[in-house]
């Protein structure tokens, strides 16, 4: 088992997008939309209804050995000015719990933020690429950010903790996800793995009697042309790529 050997970012909370690359730097493709809570009617991409978001990225480049993308250390992930979080009345799960022995099975199983979702990771190992699908799952954090845990098991054997927070960003923006991803070498001496890809659902909502109470609410307007949504991610070596787009307003 090979952990973080260094900290700096992960994921984040969207609506719909487009591609973007730079010099130098891996392409980056993103989607994502606003889908209703499994057992929850009423929430999905309505205006100012609770949802979850089904946020998808795919990573390419040939920056790294392998033929790899260089790794991802950061995703900036700023959502439409008028999101709302409600982190009250969540469970949490303990950072040591994350990244003790426990691992998930240890947090409560109402500290769950996503159901579990995929992160596609690659390496060299030996000068042979190799590929795997590892597993993210999303739980509330002390203090109302996000913590995700990811685990490789074969070729590709790591377990980490990507660390996210929110900030207040400017508008036309909202909430802003900060997230802290750890550098991981999955054997001595070989090099970082890199991550092709992320598709997570993240969202959770529980019943207070009759009403149903959700972690994210959309924004109760939207702006002509769509939501304004904006992610940057940083790669290992410098690199930045900044998506920016306007997810389509949901129908009346």
């Amino acid at each position: 088992m090979r952990r973080a050997s260094t900290c700096l970012a992960l994921l984040g909370i969207a609506v719909l997008g487009l591609s973007a690359s730079a010099a130098a730097a891996p392409t980056v493709t993103f989607k994502a939309k606003a889908v209703a809570l499994k057992g929850f009617p009423g929430t999905g991409n309505i205006l100012g209804a609770g949802t979850a978001v089904q946020a998808e990225y795919t990573i390419t480049g040939n920056e790294y050995p392998g033929g790899f993308p260089a790794p991802l250390i950061g995703v900036n992930f700023y959502t439409p000015a008028g999101t709302r979080l409600h982190p009250q009345g969540f469970v949490t799960c303990p950072l040591s719990t994350l990244e003790g022995n426990a691992g998930p099975e240890g947090c409560p199983k109402k500290s769950q933020a996503s159901p579990v979702g995929v992160a596609g990771v690659a390496n060299e190992i030996g000068g042979t690429p190799v590929t795997e699908n590892a597993t993210l799952q999303a739980f509330f954090a002390e203090g109302g950010g996000l913590n995700f845990y990811v685990n490789g098991s074969s070729p590709i054997s790591a377990q980490i903790v990507a660390k996210g927070h929110f900030v207040a960003a400017a508008p036309p923006y909202g909430p802003e996800l900060i997230s802290e991803v750890p550098l991981v070498d999955a054997l001595p001496g070989a090099p970082d793995v890199s991550t092709t890809s992320i598709n997570i659902k993240v969202g959770a909502a529980f019943k207070q009697g009759k009403k149903v109470i959700s972690y994210g609410y959309l924004p109760k307007k939207c702006p002509k042309g769509g939501f304004p949504v904006k992610s940057e991610l940083k790669f290992l070596g410098g690199a930045v790529v900044t998506v920016t787009y306007k997810a389509p307003c949901p129908k009346k």
